[in-house]
């Protein structure tokens, strides 16, 4: 792990083949995230829709107590705080990001105010036994509006939502689990690992079918009968003309594996 001042604020790996693994830094500032960290956060963003290697991406902490406690205040008070925000990635240069790839956050202790709103803005949530999720900016006379009141009620029951969103209270991951927020509970330590399997059992997936297919299960999302079919049948006539489209079948016709090349 990289600590001390010039330590990076981000870090990014490759773990396998094709997943990408990316460590928020900061574990003296129990990583809230600053300008540097949004701006390293956004590349990374850019540079893993670009490398068509990479299938799915882990975000997860270098400071085992805390995922991230949200925004700089620091920075904010002393006026260098403006930079948090990125005008195509929104706070930290990641929750309005325009992704295709699959994000899975890997949440050892407190996701706390943005740091909740960046596992929020993932795909998916593996959650240590120890993790906490929280929206406290009521508290401090504040909004979670960088997708946290509007994204919370789309992954808990509307009461529960409301619930976390008024009282500012913490989630614990038994409970996120129980209302379908998180997608595992692991043992302190192990969400990195199991978040893996999980990004490498994505990953040996036609890498154009799951984003065709997320892409059409978001936008599709609280949408009438209708309108989600034809959202969905957009996305298949653009799937229809891939290359991966004609290997899966012949692959299956000619009992091996398949080689999927992403176009």
């Amino acid at each position: 792990m990289n600590e001390g001042p010039a330590a990076e604020p981000v870090l990014y790996e490759k773990i396998g083949q094709h997943v990408g693994l990316v460590t928020l830094n900061r574990p003296e500032k129990r990583n809230a995230v600053n300008p540097a960290m949004a701006t390293a956060l956004e590349a990374i963003v850019r540079s893993t829709e670009a490398d068509t290697d990479i299938r799915a991406v882990i975000l997860t902490s270098s400071d085992d107590r805390v995922f991230c406690a949200g925004a700089d205040l620091g920075a904010i008070a002393s006026g260098t705080g403006k930079g948090i925000e990125t005008s195509a990635g929104g706070f930290a240069g990641f929750v309005y990001a325009q992704r295709w790839k699959p994000w899975i956050a890997a949440v050892e202790g407190m996701a706390l105010g943005g740091g909740c709103e960046l596992a929020l803005a993932c795909e998916m949530i593996v959650a240590s036994e120890a993790a906490r999720f929280g929206l406290p900016e009521v508290k401090r006379g504040l909004l979670a509006a960088a997708g946290g009141v509007h994204r919370i009620g789309a992954v808990l029951p509307r009461n529960i939502a409301n619930e976390l969103i008024a009282t500012g209270e913490p989630l614990d991951a038994a409970g996120a689990l129980r209302w379908g927020m998180v997608n595992r509970v692991t043992p302190p330590g192990e969400t990195v690992a199991t978040a893996r399997l999980l990004a490498e059992a994505i990953a040996a997936n036609a890498p154009l079918a799951v984003q065709y297919s997320l892409q059409a299960a978001r936008a599709s999302a609280a949408q009438p009968d209708g309108a989600g079919r034809t959202i969905v049948a957009e996305r298949f006539a653009a799937l229809r003309g891939t290359e991966d489209f004609k290997e899966g079948p012949r692959a299956f016709v000619e009992k091996r594996a398949p080689t999927w090349s992403g176009r």
